[in-house]
């Protein structure tokens, strides 16, 4: 086991249910935010704008809402965003929403404060890599759904519709200063958004656990987190509003976080983003669902961290696991009780002769990721696991 570890996150957590009610109450970094939010239109019609609203005004806070934020956020919107920003004359950044509006905090604070455009700063792919030369607005965030862990973490995920790619961005000075996990917030999630995120969350902590650069600290925090995603998502996608299972996925979701500080995830999620640039209306999480089964497949036949497997299997439920099989076992169990065991990639538009396209594509975009599998993964390899998974 490695002991060595380096954990550093600003971020104030506040955690629980009711907890959005104290926001006014906390020390907020600015006098005018950016109130950030989706296109859609949930957070209005359930009332967590509103709330969000009367607590920056009762503690003397001004704000200017950008309402503009897509599933798969796109670099047009973060240049917009950013724009608003500077506009408006607004000095930090409170982000409402889930995960896309979260990563999208991340990338606007950067661009409001920084010239030229996204892709300069962006690291891979098409991008030119160039270091940002100023700080980010502080960021406040409020999360709706439970599934990226963004709330409390330095990254977000950008799609650029020009060039098809999906590339991480991010710098720990744009870490966020305060999160507000409130599991009130995530009763009114659709069953299937509830599986999508849940699994997305499942799999920051699988692929930490897998991860060659897994820790002590890491570890004991992932295992702790696919233990309760194991147990209560089947209950949060049958009953969004039973308030035990939001919490206890909310926590998982808000743990990925933190491993994925201590211990980066792997390919997998550098394969997903690739599916979903050229697909673009394909959801995280379901694109990590579809691949998962393949994916963890390749390192057990492979024997590359079998103990690993048997340590999640045994976390899963599986308490007399003992071959790393028994994760397989496990996790398709719980995709069939979260009704998502049948997503098929061809009803996304998806065809076998993209394969290879999708494998150079996620290392072309997100290839460090690669360098984290627990052994080598050809693009054949890569290409491979799509096809494995195609239906």
């Amino acid at each position: 086991m490695n002991m060595n570890f380096n954990f550093n996150n600003p971020a104030n957590i506040i955690f629980g249910a009711g907890e959005l009610d104290r926001l006014g109450e906390q020390r907020l970094p600015g006098k005018k935010a950016l109130l950030l939010t989706s296109n859609g239109n949930s957070t209005k019609a359930n009332g967590y704008l509103d709330r969000t609203v009367a607590q920056l005004e009762a503690a003397g806070i001004r704000y200017a809402l950008f309402d503009k934020i897509m599933e798969n956020p796109v670099k047009e919107a973060i240049m917009e965003g950013a724009a608003f920003a500077r506009d408006n004359g607004c000095d930090f950044i409170v982000a409402l929403g889930g995960g896309a509006v979260l990563d999208s905090s991340v990338a606007i604070s950067a661009m409001a404060t920084n010239k030229g455009g996204l892709w300069d700063y962006v690291s891979g792919g098409t991008g030119r890599g160039i270091p940002l030369e100023k700080p980010g607005l502080p960021i406040v965030t409020i999360t709706t759904t439970s599934g990226t862990g963004s709330e409390i973490n330095c990254w977000g995920v950008i799609s650029n519709l020009e060039t098809n790619e999906k590339i991480g961005f991010g710098n720990p000075i744009l870490t966020p200063v305060l999160a507000i996990v409130d599991p009130e917030l995530m009763l009114t999630v659709p069953p299937e958004y509830t599986a999508y995120q849940g699994f997305d969350a499942l799999f920051h902590h699988t692929e930490v656990m897998m991860s060659k650069g897994v820790n002590i600290l890491s570890e004991t925090i992932a295992l702790s987190a696919i233990e309760t995603i194991a147990k209560y998502l089947p209950a949060a996608v049958k009953d969004g509003t039973d308030l035990e299972a939001r919490e206890h996925i909310a926590y998982g979701s808000t743990m990925a976080g933190i491993t994925m500080q201590l211990t980066s995830t792997t390919a997998q999620h550098s394969m997903e983003h690739s599916m979903s640039a050229y697909h673009h209306n394909l959801p995280h999480g379901a694109g990590l669902i579809m691949i998962s089964k393949a994916f963890a497949e390749f390192f057990i036949e492979k024997h590359a961290c079998d103990q690993q497997f048997i340590k999640m299997a045994k976390a899963m439920g599986m308490t007399d696991a003992g071959k790393p099989e028994d994760f397989i076992t496990a996790l398709v169990k719980l995709q069939e009780d979260c009704n998502v065991a049948n997503l098929k990639m061809s009803d996304f538009g998806f065809k076998q002769e993209e394969a290879m396209a999708l494998a150079k594509g996620a290392r072309s975009m997100q290839g460090g990721l690669f360098d984290a599998n627990p052994c080598e993964m050809t693009d054949e390899d890569c290409a491979g696991i799509f096809l494995k998974s195609y239906r």
